[in-house]
């Protein structure tokens, strides 16, 4: 008999970020690095004769919990990928909910046709994935092999293994980030023990029994982002950025709006997609502002303003401009994502350590001087 483990991958940056990552790359973050070294607990004591991931980088990242303990190689198979999402990748899910509602019902219900442009559907993953699963088992009779791969990957070979319809994949929950699935092969028939389990994890802090889940769920929390018009949405601008300062400092001493629009003026006209407007649905949320000449060739990506408006702060939103910001400058080749915090705005700086960042330097500003923070961005593996 053959055991296998398959296993989702850690958090990467299209779970923190809410963008679609199925095909596309991104980083493990600080919170699924963190699920990796409980993977590895977990799995300490436990025989593993060889390791199996899909060829993208949040799998193969995860997989070192198990194999770097053992000095064993690391095994590539392309075939333990996502489903493919064609033109849907990296576009956060808070547009594609906003641009392509009735398409994205259809995803997540998992639609034997759903498809979009360079995309596949859901049996041809289905497919891809039980072949994949049975070609390892049959390569290592009698021995027990870890296989890391992608949420929606899993669910669909597991739906097959289950006996499951097409149709009927949705039945099956998406496993948390690291959860474990173990499979029993024997003579080519597959027996699924148990699925999602993360018992290697704590305990969540909010009851999964609260969360909302599907179109209900994004409508709660997922964000898309348009231009924000410059010069002629100014008011708007400034309101921000006004709101901003006296978050940060406490004061509006020194506050210049004549340099402040000068500078978003500047970043527009260079280009328009620089300067932001985060919106929830209809409802507008924050601003994101970019320049993208500052520091270029150091492969530097810079970011003058990240907002919040008042009343969509502690909701967990703001990361996602954090995501678009390093999403947009990746795109360019940029390897580090570089800002400004006031050194006394401990909310803001909390919020920015958390997520990987670390000052590199002062730089005058603000009431004083402001704490540069920096993050690395680049996918070198």
């Amino acid at each position: 008999m053959t055991t296998i483990y398959l296993i989702r991958h850690a958090q990467a940056e299209g779970n923190l970020y809410r963008r679609c990552h199925s095909w596309h790359n991104g980083l493990i973050t600080v919170k699924g690095r963190t699920q990796i070294k409980a993977l590895e607990q977990r799995f300490e004591g436990i025989l593993i004769d060889a390791v199996y991931a899909s060829d993208l980088y949040r799998t193969m990242t995860t997989a070192r919990a198990i194999y770097r303990p053992r000095n064993l190689p690391l095994r590539i198979d392309p075939d333990l990928r996502e489903i493919g999402a064609g033109v849907w990748e990296d576009v956060p899910w808070g547009q594609i909910l906003y641009d392509h509602r009735d398409s994205l019902a259809a995803f997540l219900r998992c639609d034997p046709d759903w498809q979009v442009e360079g995309s596949e559907t859901h049996p041809q993953v289905r497919r891809r994935v039980q072949a994949a699963i049975e070609r390892i088992a049959a390569a290592h009779p009698g021995q027990t092999v870890a296989v890391v791969s992608h949420g929606c990957a899993i669910r669909a070979g597991l739906s097959a293994f289950l006996g499951l319809a097409p149709e009927q994949m949705n039945q099956l929950h998406l496993g948390n980030n690291t959860s474990v699935a173990r499979l029993e092969v024997e003579n080519g028939a597959v027996k699924v023990v148990y699925y999602n389990d993360e018992s290697h994890l704590p305990a969540p802090t909010v009851p999964k029994a609260s969360i909302v889940y599907g179109i209900a769920g994004m409508e709660q929390n997922a964000l898309h982002f348009q231009p924000l018009p410059l010069p002629q949405e100014r008011e708007q601008y400034l309101a921000a950025r006004r709101d901003g300062w006296q978050a940060s400092h406490g004061t509006m001493d020194g506050f210049d709006a004549g340099a402040f629009l000068q500078a978003a003026e500047k970043n527009s006209a260079h280009a328009r997609e620089s300067v932001v407007l985060a919106l929830l649905g209809d409802v507008p949320v924050g601003v994101l502002q970019m320049d993208w000449a500052q520091e270029a060739e150091l492969r530097v990506g810079r970011v003058p303003f990240l907002y919040m408006m008042p009343e969509f702060r502690s909701r967990g939103l703001g990361v996602q401009l954090l995501g678009h910001a390093v999403c947009t400058y990746r795109a360019m080749g940029r390897q580090f994502l570089r800002l400004r915090c006031a050194p006394e705005n401990d909310r803001a700086k909390q919020f920015y350590l958390s997520h990987g960042f670390y000052k590199v330097g002062e730089e005058p500003g603000g009431i004083g001087h402001l704490d540069t923070m920096e993050k690395y961005i680049g996918l070198e593996i």
